[in-house]
């Protein structure tokens, strides 16, 4: 029996609401938004047909209180929740609340959760169902000495991992048994602040791993369905970057045989809803059927969902409100895969800085129009500092695998955003890296190739970009323009710029027409932006002045956030590099030292403070 949806609250933010509003509003739905004191101007807040304000900015005390999420459904007489990824969407208890409510949860229920959600727990059941899972410990034992003797059994190196862990939280990897206590003490810390619970269970570390996810689908007549692979083995820090559909390498034996470990997966815990079944894989060598184990199973949509709709056709959140409303899924053989796909993942953050967060409005937000962009941000927006700094993601798809890369790379080189620094170009060199063009990559890929991905002197790489751009466009002869001509030679002009505070000399020539870099200038008050494949700069005369942060006098704030702790006070004496403010912001803490030997003049700021980009927390006395 089928019950049709009338309206749906989005129980999130950002693009994956924006998303979901896009496919309702296809389907007829109407679409009800919830948003917190920091998104009353989001682009989810004003495409949704209604919007209910839940709180303050801080996501425990918004976005992740059920009670005002099922509060704003009566309200306003919303008879289904999508929670999206994040959040509440794969919280059981939010699920149970939806259903005494009466309210439709869009995802699967609360039981198949929570036989997945603790990663000791699934990895048994999967065992149990003949689905091959990846050596290691999974006992209810936690004394140190017993997990260091089975780590011993395995054979180094192992991974150790929190089981209530998530998002790359709680994992350690250990090459040898002397590191064993030491690692184990630092994952549980991790764990018990991140889930609460600091037990742990081992595995055996693939030395050449990669991630291979499989996307299925079951609905409530016991049909379950795969919608082929992707590969997500381009990672940071367990984060995704880049990721692709079909994966690289993939043979019709190993497909078959990973599909179908996934639909057991599914059936083995009765799955309704959009779920992905994550693989590790041996990548040392070619794909086989046995190189390959479970490791674990996200209940929800997935972020990257988009390159499997671009290889299917489907629409993936369609097929999610159809199977709430009870309706069945297509058969197998009528899900047929075409073309490849990729997507990247555009991150508000800074990859030369050790990829620190970067915050604040976005003066400048363009993307390339010819191919898909998912987001939840718009030009003269911002990016805060409560909630994940990803702007967009980046799709695209197109007959064959080189092909693809090839125009994602050139979709992230032509992405213009400022002042926030963005990792676009750090996209763009790992698309256009030998090993990934290869299909070779595993998740060491970045750390294996970070001389080459990381542009360490960017401004020097950049300068005749720089000037091309700075010049006037002509059709290349000495008469198109007034100026310091010379036969038979482009003409050429000395200029003093200041670039992002530090004073460059250029030597400009007339920008050819036929030159096609990806370059755009954007003049702002504070001078011109010019953007090259995807890095901003900020170019002024010299007589307009520069930003003044008192140079080595003072500690600014690097970006908006909070004060945790401030270890000095006013009249003190510090050494240079002395850790004198901690502050937290993006979910990260910073400790600011000081710039220089000095005494404290003042201080600006006590813990629990909040403060903005550039603020002054504190200054010394000036050298006499």
């Amino acid at each position: 029996m089928t019950k049709k949806i009338k309206k749906i609250l989005i129980a999130n933010r950002g693009e994956i609401a924006c998303r979901v509003i896009k496919t309702a509003r296809k389907m007829g739905i109407a679409t009800v938004a919830v948003y917190s004191d920091a998104d009353k101007n989001a682009v989810h807040v004003k495409m949704a047909d209604e919007a209910v304000h839940i709180g303050p900015p801080p996501a425990a005390e918004s976005y992740l209180v059920a009670d005002k999420i099922i509060k704003a459904c009566n309200a306003t007489k919303a008879d289904a929740v999508h929670p999206g990824y994040g959040f509440l969407s794969e919280n059981p208890s939010f699920v149970r609340a939806c259903e005494a409510a009466n309210i439709t949860f869009i995802g699967p229920k609360a039981e198949s959760m929570e036989s997945m959600g603790l990663k000791d727990a699934a990895k048994k059941l999967m065992d149990a169902a003949n689905v091959p899972i990846t050596p290691g410990y999974h006992g209810e034992n936690q004394d140190p000495q017993l997990l260091r003797k089975e780590a011993k059994n395995i054979g180094y190196p192992v991974l150790i991992k929190a089981v209530a862990g998530g998002g790359g939280k709680g994992m350690r990897k250990v090459d040898k048994d002397a590191d064993f206590e030491a690692s184990l003490a630092s994952c549980q810390r991790e764990a018990t602040s991140s889930f609460g619970d600091d037990r742990v269970l081992i595995e055996k570390y693939i030395t050449s791993p990669r991630h291979i996810e499989v996307q299925v689908f079951g609905d409530s007549h016991g049909n379950v369905v795969h919608m082929f692979e992707r590969d997500c083995s381009l990672q940071r820090r367990h984060q995704k970057v880049i990721e692709e559909a079909p994966a690289p390498g993939m043979t019709d034996k190993v497909r078959k045989a990973m599909t179908e470990a996934a639909i057991q997966s599914a059936k083995a815990v009765n799955y309704i809803g959009a779920g992905t079944v994550e693989f590790i894989v041996d990548g040392s060598g070619a794909l086989k059927e046995d190189g390959f184990w479970f490791m674990e199973m996200n209940t929800r949509l997935q972020v990257e969902h988009p390159v499997t709709e671009m290889i299917t056709g489907l629409d993936l959140v369609e097929w999610q409100i159809r199977v709430a409303q009870g309706e069945k899924l297509p058969p197998q053989n009528e899900i047929t895969l075409r073309g490849h796909a990729l997507e990247a993942r555009l991150y508000a953050e800074d990859p030369a800085n050790d990829f620190l967060p970067s915050v604040g409005k976005l003066h400048v937000l363009k993307f390339p129009e010819d191919h898909r962009i998912d987001t939840g941000v718009e030009e003269g927006g911002e990016v805060s500092i409560f909630y994940d700094p990803m702007i967009s993601k980046i799709i695209v798809h197109e007959q064959d695998r080189n092909s693809a890369i090839a125009t994602l790379e050139n979709q992230c080189r032509d992405t213009q955003v400022y002042p926030v620094k963005t990792n676009a170009r750090f996209l763009a060199n790992c698309l256009a890296h030998p090993v990934f063009i290869a299909g070779d990559v595993s998740t060491n890929f970045i750390k294996d190739q970070s001389d080459v991905l990381f542009y360490k002197d960017a401004l020097s790489h950049d300068l005749p970009s720089l000037s091309s751009a700075l010049a006037p466009t002509t059709n290349g002869t000495g008469f198109s323009e007034c100026g310091a001509w010379r036969l038979n030679q482009p003409s050429r002009t000395t200029f003093n710029r200041i670039f992002d505070e530090e004073d460059i000399q250029l030597s400009l020539t007339p920008k050819p027409e036929k030159m096609k870099d990806y370059i755009s200038c954007h003049p702002r008050p504070e001078g011109d932006v010019v953007i090259v494949d995807g890095l901003s700069y900020l170019i002024q005369s010299p007589m307009s002045g520069r930003f003044d942060s008192s140079g080595g006098n003072s500690i600014a704030s690097p970006m908006p956030g909070s004060i945790i702790a401030v270890n000095a006070a006013a009249g003190d004496v510090v050494k240079a590099g002395d850790p004198l403010i901690v502050m937290e912001a993006m979910k990260m803490e910073m400790t600011l030292e000081a710039p220089r030997d000095g005494k404290i003049e003042m201080l600006n700021i006590k813990p629990n403070d909040l403060v903005a980009d550039g603020d002054i927390l504190l200054t010394l006395e000036e050298d006499t």
